[in-house]
């Protein structure tokens, strides 16, 4: 299956602008950020969490502890004789219990992603609250399950797909649309 690029979504500028957006309402919801620790789910995530981290710290002059998670343990789209038995669960640098957990994704979609990482939180802790942050939203979800803090909107059709480039994996920090071809 190819890819063909359809349109640039957001470039360098406007993903930073979600992300200060989106670092302000985590403040604002939270009233401030006693408690508050960052979750990014792997990969594209994590380094996101870590720019709203950077954001914050700017903006209040408080680290907020970010963590990474890889949920692949937690998937329910995965066949059990495809789960590697070697795979663990991801140990967060920092206790939950009691924390405002803000996961932390680059795309939303089914809603899937999500849900394994609400079970993933939850096999290491009670946290107090649990929210989600997303760069982009494309809609199509299949569970119950919607974003606290959302970058951009994008409806797409479920032929397309929002290619999130982060410069840790891609040397760029941009938002793209792709077409799957045949």
């Amino acid at each position: 299956m190819q890819m063909t690029l359809k349109a640039e979504l957001m470039d360098e500028a406007a993903v930073r602008r979600a992300l200060v957006r989106i670092s302000h309402e985590i403040t604002e919801k939270n009233k401030g950020t006693e408690d508050v620790v960052l979750v990014g789910i792997r990969r594209r995530g994590i380094p996101i969490a870590v720019m709203i981290s950077e954001n914050i710290a700017r903006f209040e002059g408080v680290n907020v502890p970010v963590g990474g998670l890889d949920i692949k343990f937690y998937r329910d789209d995965v066949l059990p004789e495809h789960r590697d038995p070697t795979v663990m669960p991801s140990k967060l640098p920092f206790d939950v219990n009691g924390k405002r957990v803000i996961l932390v994704d680059d795309v939303m979609y089914t809603g899937r992603t999500a849900r394994a990482a609400i079970e993933a939180v939850f096999a290491q802790g009670r946290p107090s609250c649990i929210q989600l942050a997303v760069l982009v939203d494309r809609g199509h979800r299949e569970l119950p399950v919607r974003a606290d803090y959302v970058g951009k909107n994008v409806p797409t059709s479920k032929s397309e797909v929002i290619s999130v480039h982060v410069p840790e994996y891609d040397k760029e920090l941009c938002v793209k649309l792709l077409q799957r071809t045949e």
